[in-house]
């Protein structure tokens, strides 16, 4: 099926009191055109995205999704019909064209796809309101066809009872479009042309359209901030429901913030107040305690996240252990058995099978080996100011409470740094490295300061 879609971006959004385009407002950590450029790439086998205010913008965001994508311009903001136009010489008679609106992210692709199949001239998407006040009514023939779509201004009493609502999203034969778009005028108080005059237009014709209902969340738009708080709920609420039919278990789905892709086997648990952004993949068994972020991460089987950690494009094994408070920054590794304890941060570092870090310690740059424990308030120094450098430590290697290790350093396998120690030597396998001052007590001084 030859589908080429029509995005319609090239509104300002007034109301949302920003420089950016309407369609670049953030939902669910991407912006709405990146929702819906996502969904057309799987569909389509050509886009066509309409842009105006902030083309800029728009285009840059295009273009850092490395999504293949024609951009035309919309001069002035003069209709939906007008826009439509702007991309109509590349569309071609067997096209089955489907129009899309950068500002209604969250189309779900199978509803998509339901539409695009349907075997019909035209079909629209509509949607049930309980109170369609201000949305344009459809109206549908004896055989259920749509034969127009009535505006609030121009309904009937009897019309006005309808519930039944366009959404603005149709698939259209490409020679229908190309026929109907140039008749289509602009005589309303607004002075615009307005793509859903096609209906009756295309109606009288004899052409046959069909309707498919969607859920209203589905077809939500956000012109407000308000409107755009409400998309950002019927996100979350839709992932949510989504990882509760895949199985994982939510303390309370309403507390529970999913802003990326997540996939995740059989018994997970989630706590309330966490946040899943980007690309997260969880094993079986695992659990993910109260209030914590977690980003582009992959957790292996039977590991157990502990409340208030932050986690960031991190590789965590099967079996551990991390947090509370603990903070994996990108580049993190930590393998199978491992335990990140609190208030332990970890960057570009490497922790191997069943080592250690259990308390208020830093490891940056660094590769720890297996079997290794680290001691509170471990440091190490990877950065000189200028470069950052790299540390080292042996399978099996002890490393004693409030030590500093100066890189770039080496510790050997089964070695051992003293508690309190400042490391800026390489320490040899089954070593002991200590380097600290002597204590040394002067008696009486108390007194002797009186």
């Amino acid at each position: 099926m030859n589908i080429h879609t029509i995005i319609l971006a090239g509104g300002k959004g007034t109301r949302m009191l920003s420089q950016k385009a309407k369609v670049l407002q953030m939902l669910g950590g991407k912006t709405m055109l990146h929702h819906l450029l996502l969904k057309a790439k799987q569909i389509s086998s050509k886009i066509s995205v309409v842009v105006g205010f902030d083309k800029e913008g728009v285009e840059s965001e295009i273009s850092s999704l490395s999504i293949n994508a024609n951009t035309f311009v919309q001069k002035e903001q003069l209709g939906t019909a007008d826009a439509v136009k702007t991309a109509l010489h590349q569309i071609k008679d067997n096209d089955k064209v489907l129009v899309l609106y950068g500002d209604v992210p969250l189309i779900k692709k199978t509803t998509l796809e339901d539409l695009c199949t349907t075997q019909t001239d035209i079909a629209i998407l509509t949607t049930i309101l309980k109170n369609p006040t201000g949305y344009g009514r459809v109206i549908k023939d004896k055989n259920d066809f749509a034969t127009n779509i009535v505006e609030e201004k121009d309904a009937t009493e009897k019309q006005k009872r309808i519930k039944e609502i366009f959404t603005g999203i149709l698939v259209v034969r490409g020679s229908i479009l190309m026929d109907i778009i140039p008749k289509i005028d602009n005589d309303n108080s607004a002075k615009e042309f307005y793509l859903t005059d096609l209906i009756g237009i295309a109606s009288d014709k004899g052409f046959k359209i069909k309707t498919l209902t969607s859920p209203q969340n589905e077809t939500m738009g956000a012109n407000s901030r308000i409107e755009q708080e409400k998309l950002e709920r019927a996100l979350r609420i839709m992932n949510t429901e989504e990882l509760l039919n895949n199985g994982v278990a939510l303390v309370d789905k309403t507390r529970v913030d999913v802003r990326g892709d997540i996939k995740a086997g059989s018994d997970c648990v989630i706590d309330v107040n966490v946040i899943l952004e980007g690309s997260v993949e969880l094993g079986n068994n695992v659990e993910i305690g109260a209030n914590t972020i977690i980003t582009n991460t992959k957790i292996g089987d039977n590991t157990k996240i502990l409340p208030f950690s932050h986690i960031e494009s991190s590789n965590i094994g099967t079996g551990c252990s991390i947090g509370p408070y603990a903070r994996l920054r990108e580049g993190s590794v930590i393998d199978n058995d491992a335990k990140i304890g609190n208030f332990v941060e970890t960057k570009k570092t490497k922790i191997g099978k069943s080592s250690k870090a259990n308390h208020f310690t830093y490891l940056g740059d660094a590769e720890i080996g297996e079997g290794v424990n680290v001691g509170a308030g471990t440091i190490t120094c990877n950065y000189d100011g200028k470069d950052k450098h790299k540390t080292k430590i042996g399978d099996s290697s002890f490393i004693g409470t409030n030590s500093s290790l100066v890189a770039p350093i080496s510790i050997g396998k089964n070695a051992y740094v003293a508690a309190g120690s400042t490391i800026t030597k390489d320490i040899p396998d089954n070593a002991l490295g200590v380097a600290r001052g002597k204590q040394k007590n002067k008696e009486n001084w108390s007194k002797n300061k009186k």
